[in-house]
């Protein structure tokens, strides 16, 4: 924070500007999320990839992002806000360039990598720009634009790249990237005021990035290889030792480090554990329905590109009506009752999406088990971030909501590895029907055990009564893709 009070308000220009680029930048890294599922039978069909390279046109992404989103919060904090915000920015536009104009799958998931590197130093920085630049009368309101805006972005996006990928190409889909990234950096060197926390640390956890991003990538390697290889294969074996090592070494320098990236000290708090570990279930659960579903509603079903990316949105649209409600419902009666009944409802849908049978009627097949996943997910995701975020002292507020991201984003990582290998999925078979459509329902079935398991956890460990003093998360809306980057998105509420 800088050291003079903020000046931008919400209803002046200079307010309207930063929320406009803070919107549309972190808007690349929702709609990335989403409308890259849509694409993958195109893709796979266009440049001959099979099961693993799909797999990794997903995880090339998610592995950079996760491995180093709390390093560019750092960065941003340490060098200014702004200037890291407007590199990633860019780099996320070079990288979608590199990705739309990929000649084949390897190609294209390198530039997936690298396009999650930008992710990385970007997304950190608009919810940490809001706080930093506007007057703290306004702060909530600008976050709650920022929020409500962003669930808009998130609906839009299947859709969008949806019809992209059928009325063009899906190269489209990274390319429509390059002039959105554009306008932000302009508006942001423009408009965008600089600022910095003078308490930074003065030295950056490099080495446990690094350890995270190595341990990461080895076991997403190892599991993604297994199915074609074999569980007996060297490169599988050598692959999830490296990746078991990384992981290690990455607890043992977060154990050494005088400026950890995560300090492992949090996790005393059995509620800040309690609440990661349903994270955990939750979002590996919902890495395998956002990369199969749509998939599935497509390869087997016969769904257009369009209707496919279309299919989901009630879930959105669900969360931005309801998600408030949920909020104040576990402000009332406290967390225990919605991240325990959340998550059931939400495997209850996973049942009924497993059901889904070849050429399906959306109203009547797809469409009802959309809206109690929707329902379910509304009940879940603002208590649980409420909840995790909460959970420690206010001095590790930002510490707790990194870590809580970033966990998100590493089970969706996993959850991509692991689950074609658990459900059976071949090389190849991805664009299979035949081959696709029993190992969907099993996958299906393994998420609904995950999200049980989420259910569980929560009703053993999560606190049953509600804290008193504890601020307010029922005016904003938390995405699907991973809890908030900052505290003050779920935790400050954004009536006036």
């Amino acid at each position: 924070m800088t050291a003079t009070e903020p000046a931008l308000r919400y209803g002046q220009a200079g307010g309207r500007w930063v929320l406009f680029a803070t919107v549309l930048g972190s808007g690349l890294t929702f709609l990335d999320a989403t409308v890259v599922n849509i694409a993958l039978p195109r893709i796979g069909t266009s440049l001959g990839a099979g099961t693993a390279g799909l797999q990794w046109t997903i995880n090339g992404y998610t592995l950079s992002l996760a491995a180093l989103i709390l390093l560019g919060g750092s960065l941003g904090d340490r060098f200014g806000r702004r200037r890291i915000f407007t590199i990633g920015v860019a780099w996320f536009s070079i990288a979608s360039l590199l990705c739309g104009l990929a000649p084949d799958i390897w190609t294209l998931i390198a530039a997936r990598v690298l396009q999650g590197v930008g992710g990385a130093l970007l997304a950190p920085g608009s919810l940490a720009i809001l706080e930093a630049s506007f007057h703290p009368d306004d702060r909530a309101k600008a976050i709650g634009a920022w929020s409500g805006l962003g669930g808009i972005a998130g609906a839009l996006g299947p859709f969008l790249g949806g019809w992209l990928v059928e009325v063009a190409s899906w190269r489209l889909v990274f390319l429509i990237n390059v002039p959105l990234a554009a306008t932000v950096v302009l508006v942001a060197l423009k408009h965008v005021p600089e600022t910095r926390d003078p308490g930074a640390a003065r030295q950056l956890d490099f080495t446990g990035a690094a350890m995270g991003a190595l341990g990461l990538a080895g076991l997403s390697y190892g599991f993604t290889a297994w199915p074609s290889l074999g569980p007996g294969a060297p490169s599988v074996l050598i692959a999830l030792a490296i990746g078991i090592a990384g992981i290690v070494a990455f607890v043992l320098a977060e154990r050494r480090s005088p400026h950890p990236m995560l300090p492992l000290g949090v996790f005393a708090s059995r509620q800040f554990t309690a609440a990661n570990l349903v994270t955990f279930a939750v979002y590996a659960a919902l890495g395998g329905v956002f990369f199969l579903v749509v998939l599935n509603l497509q390869v087997v079903g016969g769904f257009s590109p369009v209707a496919a990316g279309s299919a989901m949105l009630p879930v959105t649209a669900l969360m931005l009506l309801l998600s408030a409600r949920a909020g104040a419902l576990g402000q009332r009666t406290g967390p225990r009752l919605p991240m325990t009944a959340g998550p059931l409802v939400c495997a209850v849908a996973l049942v009924l999406l497993s059901r889904i049978s070849a050429s399906p009627s959306y109203l009547t097949e797809v469409l009802p088990a959309v809206v109690v996943l929707g329902l379910g997910l509304s009940l879940t995701v603002a208590p649980l971030t409420a909840t995790a975020l909460g959970a420690l002292d206010d001095r590790y507020a930002g510490v707790a909501s990194g870590a809580n991201n970033a966990i998100a984003r590493t089970a969706g990582l996993l959850a991509v590895a692991v689950l074609p290998l658990v459900a059976g999925i071949g090389s190849g078979s991805l664009t299979d029907p035949v081959a696709l459509a029993p190992a969907y329902r099993t996958a299906m079935l393994v998420c609904a055990g995950m999200l049980v398991a989420g259910g569980v956890v929560a009703f053993a460990f999560v606190p049953g009564r509600p804290k008193p003093a504890a601020p307010s998360p029922v005016h904003v809306h938390c995405a699907v893709g991973a809890p908030p980057l900052h505290p003050a998105e779920c935790r400050e509420p954004t009536d006036p």
